[in-house]
């Protein structure tokens, strides 16, 4: 069991260049035989030891050759420009994973990841209606993604569909909608109508805890 004490609590979306239905959650190939995408997340109530990381937005985009497991992950962090520098390092000890207990979120990132750029500090834009499926995520300058419901190709009724994952390690249960993406940072693409899950998290040192 990792030692340090933190926990995250709030709204996560995760983009990504795949079909509806994220591949990954199902261990599955990436649709398109490599993953292009971020996670993003809106703190609602955080700390890392004592640093409090509360209200805090950050996105993290990602390039992956081939499927996650196969490794060789390209990442880069994009962080709220309101942190404070205790704040940022306490995110990025977050991130490493070296505060996380084997075969959670952040340990698992740590080993599939083999290049880090550098981090940008930006302001940031975050709504979020996860029953509704709408959700917008500004990064100025580095990244813009919007999600919407998926439409029934004959209606155009939005149509609903969720993913339930009992032992998951990202989230427990998660809103499946259609995403945009603009990046324009390290890691630049730009996808339409593509794979968004939205969910309410609560990480912790021991995994999803809600």
């Amino acid at each position: 069991m990792a030692a340090s004490d933190w926990r995250l609590e709030g709204e996560w979306l995760k983009n990504c260049s795949c079909a509806f239905g994220c591949p990954c959650d199902f261990n599955a190939p990436p649709t398109q035989g490599y993953c292009r995408g971020l996670i993003g997340m809106r703190i609602a109530k955080g700390h890392f030891e004592g640093t409090k990381l509360d209200g805090l937005c950050f996105a993290i985009t990602v390039d992956f050759p081939g499927p996650l497991h196969e490794g060789n992950g390209t990442i880069q962090p994009i962080i709220d420009e309101r942190a404070t520098p205790e704040q940022r390092q306490a995110l990025f000890e977050i991130f490493s994973g070296k505060h996380s207990a084997e075969g959670t979120l952040f340990q698992i990132v740590s080993l599939i990841v083999t290049k880090i750029h550098d981090p940008v500090f930006v302001p940031f834009e975050f709504s979020f209606d996860k029953d509704g499926r709408v959700a917008k995520l500004v990064a100025r300058g580095v990244l813009e993604t919007s999600v919407e419901p998926i439409k029934n190709p004959v209606t155009g009724a939005p149509h609903r569909i969720q993913v339930v994952m009992p032992e998951g390690f990202e989230h427990r249960a998660a809103e499946i909608a259609s995403a945009n993406i603009h990046s324009t940072g390290a890691i630049a693409f730009d996808t339409t109508g593509t794979h968004s899950s939205l969910a309410t998290v609560v990480q912790t040192p021991e995994g999803v805890a809600a």
